[in-house]
């Protein structure tokens, strides 16, 4: 791994759910780092082709990614107002994804599920007084 990509990735690691490639390289750069917003957007495409970083789409269709905390195959439940994120297992996903795939001749499926929904801390309503 590159230096550049290592100091990507570490900057994921020591952040809160998912980070934009802009966040990233503002963060980086607000730290004195010297490095171009497009050699942040490879790094991170490398990494998530390596299985280092999760990358999914926001509301907004964004691309935003997060060091993967288990380095499994996983999928996120994800809070919409803070973005709290929990990485779950999906054996149901995992067994409908392949099923179906098979049912239309598919081979080599892969799949990416994410589901939002507002976390139990969000959801609270706020204390009277």
């Amino acid at each position: 791994m590159t230096s550049r990509r290592q100091a990507v990735h570490e900057t994921l690691r020591q952040s809160e759910g998912f980070r934009s490639a802009q966040d990233v390289y503002t963060e980086m750069r607000q730290h004195g780092a010297k490095i171009g917003l497009t050699t942040v957007y490879r790094a991170l495409q490398t990494l998530a082709d390596h299985g280092k970083v999760d990358v999914l789409r926001n509301d907004e269709g964004e691309s935003v990614y997060r060091a993967c905390a288990t380095g499994e195959h996983h999928h996120h439940l994800v809070c919409r107002r803070c973005g709290h994120t929990v990485e779950v297992a999906g054996p149901a996903v995992e067994r409908w994804a392949e099923t179906i795939g098979a049912d239309h001749g598919f081979t080599e499926i892969t799949h990416t599920v994410e589901v939002f929904g507002t976390c139990s801390s969000c959801s609270k309503p706020p204390e009277a007084g």
